[in-house]
């Protein structure tokens, strides 16, 4: 009965304890690093890209929900286009060496490939990215750019046009990757 009541007494002792850290309060979360954040928000974004690309079936490629707009292949190699631009800038390759963008008329492996070649020239540049390097000012032609701001541009400009591609997916009755679940 002693035993018990020993065993019971540890068991209660560990409940309370575990209790009583349960409900300590956690100081703030850590802040994040500035480098972090962008690359974690690219991984996002280059997440969604590559599966919207994925999910459109080849015949739609071409699709375009008005004459006055663009095809989705458009869209696509218009990624890859500013995608190369930016990333290459980061990593330093001259405009001359930068690769090619398919044509917009190419198959949809043709535009994928092209699409997952500028998300690797991407990955170089988000992974080369330090705090210490964040604020490094780069040449974009004429014109001076950190390195943040060339990185969060194409962020931003990935989301934006991830939007577009869903809005085309959407209109085909395909969902979105960030709607699946």
């Amino acid at each position: 009965m002693r035993m018990a009541c020993t065993l019971a007494g540890v068991v209660l002792s560990g409940v309370v304890s575990g209790v009583a850290l349960a409900q300590a309060p956690m100081g703030p979360p850590p802040v994040p690093e500035p480098a972090g954040e962008v690359q974690r928000s690219y991984a996002a974004q280059k997440d969604n890209l590559l599966k919207t690309a994925e999910i459109m079936p080849a015949d739609l490629y071409q699709y375009k929900p008005t004459p006055e707009v663009r095809t989705f292949a458009r869209v696509v190699n218009h990624v890859t286009e500013a995608q190369v631009r930016a990333c290459g800038t980061v990593n330093g390759t001259p405009p001359a060496e930068r690769m090619k963008t398919p044509a917009d008329t190419a198959d949809k492996a043709t535009i994928v490939a092209g699409l997952k070649a500028s998300f690797a020239e991407c990955d170089k540049a988000y992974g080369s990215t330090t705090d210490a390097n964040f604020t490094e000012l780069l040449s974009i032609g004429p014109a001076k750019r950190t390195r943040a701001g060339a990185l969060w541009g194409n962020v931003s400009h990935d989301n934006e046009q991830y939007s577009a591609l869903s809005m085309y997916l959407r209109l085909k009755g395909l969902a979105p990757p960030t709607s699946e679940k």
